[in-house]
């Protein structure tokens, strides 16, 4: 890989370098470069970070096809089989930062720490609050490790010192790397919908990483939780927690019957959206951060008025969603789905194996030791 490619991560002479995986631009699996990069610096309020394993989310597979640009319109698994192009508007936010570093789940190390940066977290094990909100918890505006700037792809990553987050259990590095995105992300969701006990929860795609976190994150607030997955994976996601599960083939208004849920989590979308409101109560919400199925829907905008429902987009994470989910880990009170582990520079595999979606849980990756 030439320096000219690699732009501003090219190494400059005598500095330290780092092994990662460059996203070179919107493709296919070509454009994940394994090679050495320019070790990350810290500012005067960052901290650096040795990245002990770092997660895998459908926002990485979904930035390299371009697949947020507003001309897609199939879902990510039909996106990855057709020719994907360079797409202007293909981030998350805006135009992707070509070349630059995925990964937006890390836990890690902290071994060096800015000027200004708090210096008791040197040598504590770390979990990186991916979603930032720079203008505050007021705002609505929010960036995002690994999709706005440099992520965990990599032996180091730098962020701000009030996006690490000290972590004291015995989960392994790879077990709490399955974490940040996925049950960040949930976790949002039960803060804005309110659950608690006695809500009726419908998890949609309740075996991938978001979902089986909602199914964990639903039940820890004392919510009866339905699970929808395929048959394979119901045991799974009874285990995980859900007190019913019912087969992705079925129809959920047949299965459920109408006004029958209080809240409904979908990341899948699709054809199956309109079932989705169907199922909901009078007053009930609607949810998602994702969708995997497909991301144009059709709405009735009858079912929608008539029955006072709200629907909630959910990306940026408020200010309790992630200190939540430290103590949540710290007491023990949900626990993590690791589906398998991979070598960094296998990541093409993994996203292959991944976009299969014959597992449960999160698949992670684990950088060389520096």
């Amino acid at each position: 890989m030439t320096d000219t490619a690699l732009g501003r991560l090219a190494p400059r002479p005598g500095q330290p370098t780092m092994k990662a995986v460059v996203t070179m631009g919107n493709g296919g699996y070509d454009q994940l470069v394994y090679c050495d990069v320019a070790r990350p610096v810290p500012g005067p309020a960052d901290v650096l970070i040795e990245v002990r394993a770092a997660g895998m989310n459908n926002t990485e597979i979904n930035t390299r096809l371009g697949w947020y640009s507003a001309s897609v319109r199939e879902s990510t698994a039909d996106t990855a089989q057709a020719a994907p192009t360079q797409r202007a508007d293909g981030g998350w936010n805006a135009a992707t930062p070509f070349p630059f570093i995925q990964g937006t789940d890390c836990c890690g190390i902290v071994v060096e720490v800015g000027s200004a940066a708090d210096p008791r977290l040197l040598g504590q094990r770390v979990l990186v609050r991916a979603c930032m909100r720079p203008d505050g918890f007021a705002s609505p505006e929010n960036i995002w490790m690994a999709s706005d700037f440099d992520g965990a792809f990599a032996q180091f990553v730098k962020v701000p010192e009030t996006e690490a987050f000290p972590v004291i259990c015995d989960w392994s590095d790879a077990e709490l790397a399955t974490l940040p995105c996925a049950y960040g992300t949930a976790e949002n969701m039960m803060h804005r919908t309110g659950v608690g006990p006695g809500t009726r929860v419908l998890v949609a795609g309740a075996s991938g990483g978001v979902g089986s976190a909602a199914v964990q994150l639903s039940k820890r607030r004392g919510a009866h939780v339905i699970g929808i997955t395929t048959p394979a994976k119901m045991a799974d996601v009874r285990a995980a927690g859900a007190d019913e599960v019912i087969d992705r083939g079925a129809n959920p208004v047949e299965a459920l019957g109408k006004d029958s849920v209080d809240v409904v989590v979908d990341n899948v979308a699709g054809t199956g959206f309109g079932a989705m409101l169907d199922v909901l109560r009078r007053g009930g919400k609607y949810v998602s951060s994702g969708a995997i199925g497909g991301p144009v829907v059709e709405l009735d905008m009858r079912v929608f008025y008539l029955k006072d429902l709200t629907l909630i987009g959910c990306t940026g994470w408020d200010e309790p969603v992630f200190p939540n989910l430290i103590t949540y880990i710290e007491r023990g009170e949900i626990r993590p789905l690791l589906a398998r582990t991979f070598p960094l520079d296998e990541i093409a595999a993994a996203q292959q194996e991944f976009l299969k979606k014959s597992h449960v849980g999160n698949f992670v990756l684990i950088p060389p030791r520096a």
